[in-house]
């Protein structure tokens, strides 16, 4: 069986991640959608919510496994057996980070293959940050994420805008 490897952190899953997953599950016998559970930067779901989300949003597609993973992504890859680790590029900028993720995968990894999606055209805008701060300031998402995810953020900010102790999501270019 030809398994692959999708790791983020999906701080939320958009349409961009689910297109990336499915054209990637028609490449490969199986696809692992790897959850990030502790990347560095500030999360608005737990791990837990993530790969809930995520699970609901590619549930329809049989050869696809969500899980919440930890530690060296490539020391995952092994463990699930995978032969390659799938990305998905949207713009220049993201290719130059991909590039020395890939080399240091390569590095500790030589087997395993690492596989870049382009974005689909229609997706390149989109970036979870992005996501976030329009969600943040009550902005509409429904051509970005699915309708739970939707959900999901308007309850999340909803219980951020009840505490004082408020996050601020502004766009990163490196996310």
């Amino acid at each position: 069986m030809r398994t692959a490897l999708y790791p983020a952190s999906f701080d939320p899953v958009h349409y961009g991640h689910i297109d990336i997953a499915q054209r990637a599950a028609r490449l490969f016998d199986e696809l692992v959608v790897a959850v990030y559970d502790r990347p560095n930067k500030r999360l608005l779901f737990t791990a837990e919510e993530r790969f809930a989300l995520v699970e609901k949003s590619l549930h329809h597609i049989p050869n696809i496994r969500v899980a919440i993973y930890s530690g060296l992504t490539v020391d995952y890859a092994r463990e699930v057996n995978a032969i390659a680790i799938v990305r998905g590029l949207r713009v220049f900028s993201d290719f130059e980070l991909e590039f020395r993720m890939a080399l240091a995968n390569r590095r500790l990894a030589p087997g395993l293959e690492i596989v870049n999606l382009i974005a689909g055209e229609a997706y390149v805008h989109l970036s979870s940050s992005t996501v976030r701060e329009i969600a943040s300031l009550g902005g509409d998402v429904s051509t970005m994420v699915p309708l739970h995810v939707q959900r999901a953020l308007k309850q999340r900010f909803a219980e951020l805008n009840q505490s004082d102790d408020r996050p601020v999501y502004m766009v990163s270019m490196t996310d």
